[in-house]
């Protein structure tokens, strides 16, 4: 799939990814997987539904849907680049994800953010309803004990 908004471009082609730039990004300018192995990063890759967000061609962002594609997607690792932030963009990506045709009638989209609320809410992201029926397991240092990128 790809979608087009002047001169910027969404599209799920893996082909088009940039990985060495998500890689850089995720490790160097994330808070939630600094330090992360370019090995893990390719993994992830190569295991979700990923979208990259392009400007005349670079790409500036990135998104990835971990999902079974039946009835539940976790929308990760979701960013654009500082020059790009504050035109939209962000919001642009989400909205291409949740249009996808291979997402449709998914019966739970879940996700994790610190600091970006107001951005998953224009897309119809809300708290969780019942927060006592999840669980977890939280590695959040796993990437600090593990070799370097």
């Amino acid at each position: 799939m790809k979608w087009q908004q002047n001169e910027f471009t969404v599209t799920d082609n893996r082909e088009d990814l940039d990985i060495e730039m998500v890689h850089d990004f995720l490790c160097k300018a994330s808070y939630w997987a600094k330090h992360i192995p370019r090995s893990i990063v390719e993994k992830s890759v190569n295991h979700s539904l990923c979208f990259g967000l392009y400007h005349d061609g670079k790409q500036i962002g990135f998104a990835r849907a971990i999902t079974d594609y039946a009835t539940f997607a976790y929308l990760a690792d979701v960013f654009v680049v500082t020059d790009y932030r504050g035109r939209g963009l962000g919001k642009w990506l989400i909205s291409c994800i949740l249009q996808h045709p291979e997402l449709q009638g998914l019966r739970r989209w879940m996700l994790a953010t610190l600091d970006a609320h107001g951005l998953y809410e224009q897309n119809g992201f809300v708290a969780l309803q019942k927060p006592e029926w999840f669980l977890e397991i939280h590695n959040p240092d796993i990437y600090a004990h593990s070799s370097p990128p």
